[in-house]
């Protein structure tokens, strides 16, 4: 084993906590390593892969303007930006996750998301309105919905390209193709930490180590003991890396598993998508997000959900496990001509799989279906559906009737052609389960007393999500608990106090 130089503080993983992390403990004071399992050209994580919205509690549109300086004021005088208040924020994430969220974690993710994301704007983060997804024009106003009004600029990829860009900046080393397979533990406190790289095993002495490298999502055997043999045949959508190695190492320092082990974020997206994240194709563009103006329909020709239950950004973090429960792992969104055009931005590119037919019939003939449940499904709901005003940017009420599951929302007669049926199966983003953590990022043993220079951040973190989460939560989390746990090593490496008393 080689013997590597010390650093103050070891952050493992690469992506949008991780570099949270290393950048608040450099500010700490701290020489920082980052350890990155993947080359230089699979950088980042999961977070490469999102669409960069992040969920963040403001109290009016000049808060927004703080975090997005070029907006100009003609620009403002066109927008109209409700309020999205702490209140707001914490009750959505109760309300989604059935009241399961940790209180202490879920109010720290929410007071500190303000900050963090100013503090972000600091590090050179660029952010924008996230016009596309969550506005809609109205009397020449531009309306903002749903509580997401902003993302980062070119999404995941923009994110990580400026977080690496600080990372440079700041002189905070990176070593590429380099797994940490175990934490040195001696008198119950952190001494160092052993890394493959290039074929050799190096121990790193470090008296602090954020761990931030993400769930067990890309590792089938840990995805089947913990969720069910179904979720061997998920869709990995973003970093093949992210394999359970930091829960592991944790564990087996005494650290406990938090949270719950059987859920996950996962949603619909495309059938022929590559089973794990491409990195030249980034930006989750095979994700099918407009369902809610669908009906979904399975193998055997019948529905399963209720497609428009709520808006979007609270349900399509669970409605991927829906569709993992259906035969041979697939179902069909049904659009007709009338709702086509309205559908997102990743319908229409060339990756998009498809059928359309200018009947109901032809198109049920090219699907492999029971072709007459199919049929007598939609006919069905096209009975069921109810009177009143369609208005697909907002919950307008308008169902169907008679029918199980109803269509709480957005409820359309599917009349009118061409029709178009979009297959999708589950694609897994991160799973739930992990540790457990105190309000500061210090990692907790079974004795809920904080492990001396052990921190965590990001989707290691267990017990904020529980069966769903509120759209844009997850970069938010990663970001707030990353520099939480970042300056919690730093003070930690460069006093050590112990956290027991001073946290």
């Amino acid at each position: 084993m080689m013997k590597a130089e010390k650093y103050d503080v070891v952050v493992v993983g690469a992506g949008n906590a991780a570099l949270c992390a290393a950048i608040s403990a450099k500010e700490g004071g701290a020489r920082v390593l980052v350890l990155e399992r993947g080359p230089v050209e699979k950088r980042g994580g999961n977070s490469f892969f999102t669409d960069g919205a992040i969920r963040v509690a403001y109290n009016d549109l000049n808060a927004i303007k703080n975090i997005i300086p070029d907006l100009t004021e003609k620009q403002s005088e066109s927008i109209v930006m409700p309020a999205y208040t702490e209140s707001d924020y914490y009750g959505d994430l109760m309300r989604v996750t059935g009241g399961r969220s940790n209180p202490e974690l879920a109010l720290q993710l929410v007071s500190k998301s303000y900050e963090t994301v100013v503090w972000m704007r600091d590090q050179g983060i660029k952010f924008e309105l996230n016009e596309e997804n969550q506005s809609f024009l109205q009397d020449g106003k531009r309306i903002f919905w749903g509580g997401l009004p902003i993302k980062t600029e070119d999404k995941g990829v923009g994110l990580m390209r400026r977080l690496f860009a600080r990372t440079e900046e700041m002189g905070i080393d990176v070593w590429y193709g380099a797994r940490a397979v175990e934490l040195v533990l001696e008198r119950d406190a952190i001494t160092g930490i052993v890394v493959e790289k290039d074929h050799e095993v190096v121990k790193v002495e470090t008296s602090g180590v954020v761990l931030a490298c993400g769930g067990f999502e890309a590792n089938k055997e840990m995805r089947s003991e913990n969720m069910g043999d179904e979720w061997e045949a998920a869709i990995v959508r973003g970093t093949e890396f992210n394999t359970g190695d930091g829960i592991s190492m944790a564990l087996a320092v005494g650290a406990q598993k938090f949270g719950q082990w059987s859920g996950c974020h996962s949603i619909g997206t495309d059938y022929n998508a590559p089973k794990v994240g491409d990195f030249t194709k980034p930006g989750d563009i095979f994700k099918k997000h407009s369902y809610p103006y669908s009906i979904m329909l399975n193998n055997e020709g019948k529905r399963f959900v209720d497609e428009g239950a709520d808006l979007r950004n609270y349900t399509y973090a669970k409605y991927g496990r829906e569709v993992l429960k259906q035969p041979g792992y697939v179902a069909y969104q049904i659009y007709d001509a009338q709702v086509r055009p309205m559908l997102r931005k990743e319908y229409d590119l060339e990756e998009a799989t498809y059928y359309t037919a200018d009947t109901l019939a032809e198109l049920a003939g090219s699907l492999p279906v029971n072709q007459k449940q199919f049929l007598k499904t939609i006919e069905d709901y096209n009975n069921a559906v109810q009177d009143g005003e369609y208005r697909p940017a907002e919950k307008d009420g308008k169902g169907t009737k008679g029918i199980t599951p109803p269509k709480s929302n957005w409820a359309l007669r599917i009349e009118q052609g061409p029709f178009y049926a979009f297959p999708v199966t589950c694609g897994i983003t991160f799973s739930f389960g992990g540790l457990q953590v105190d309000a500061t990022g210090h990692v907790l043993d079974k004795e809920e007393q904080p492990i001396r220079g052990l921190f965590a951040a990001g989707e290691m973190i267990g017990g904020i999500f529980y069966e769903n989460y509120p759209g844009g939560s997850g970069l938010m989390s990663g970001a707030v608990f990353g520099k939480l746990a970042g300056s919690s090593a730093a003070h930690y490496t460069k006093e050590k106090v112990d956290p027991i008393k001073h946290y």
